[in-house]
């Protein structure tokens, strides 16, 4: 079912496919098609917070997750990359260290850009560069939105806004009509909602409970997004 509608699933979730959709094929090849792939494993870093960039990345394929580290040394994630998608670019155009860290949600395979070839396609068309800067104007909007989840909601509503969020990334590419499996660690959707593991297991069995959602080993699924959203609260 469509969120269309019950829940506004863009003010949560944002994309860089659309950039690449306004280059050339020339300009296409340049930046991405010549580049060799890269394999990277569940859980493997692809580049630190901290570290100066030497270009982005784009995935070819799989899902990558963005995060943050705090002082306690737990991990945060705040975006979740799919197949299609460019990251690592706010630190190349802001000539600063990389912001956030990056690392594969599940196996994936991602192409390294040199930041030279970036700038110059960057500077070469000019619609590529408005498209990029709609998107991080968006990219606020959901970050902001974020923060304040963690700011203002409870635990049950922190965690089905993270399902929602993280099924519209499996949804992309699960076949039509077919049941989205979202397989994710109970680690890893913990980070997002910014709960405890231990609160995510139990606030996920009382959400099978009720007839919510389905799981299966690590794989869940949602059976009532209607009622997902409504234990969102989200107004």
């Amino acid at each position: 079912m469509s969120l269309s509608g019950i829940f506004p699933i863009d003010k949560w979730n944002f994309t860089t496919q659309s950039i690449l959709s306004v280059l050339s094929e020339e300009e296409l090849n340049f930046l991405i098609l010549r580049q060799g792939e890269q394999k990277y494993g569940k859980g493997e870093v692809i580049f630190r917070e901290g570290v100066v960039p030497s270009g982005i990345y784009y995935i070819h394929q799989g899902k990558v997750k963005k995060y943050k580290i705090d002082k306690t040394g737990k991990e945060q994630i705040i975006y979740v990359a799919n197949k299609g998608e460019l990251i690592g670019y706010h630190a190349v155009l802001s000539e600063e260290r990389y912001p956030d860290s990056a690392a594969a949600l599940e196996s994936s395979a991602i192409s390294f850009i040199p930041k030279e070839d970036f700038l110059t396609v960057l500077h070469q068309s000019p619609l590529f560069a408005q498209r990029l800067l709609k998107v991080l104007s968006h990219e606020y909007t959901v970050l902001s939105n974020n923060i304040s989840v963690f700011a203002n909601r409870s635990a049950v509503e922190r965690l089905a806004i993270a399902l929602i969020v993280i099924r519209e990334k499996f949804k992309a590419e699960s076949p039509e009509g077919e049941k989205v499996l979202i397989d994710i660690s109970r680690s890893d959707l913990a980070n997002m909602a910014g709960l405890a593991k231990e609160n995510v297991i139990r606030l996920l069995k009382e959400l099978k409970d009720e007839g919510i959602i389905g799981s299966e080993g690590r794989k869940i699924w949602v059976e009532d997004i209607v009622k997902l959203v409504a234990r969102s609260n989200f107004k």
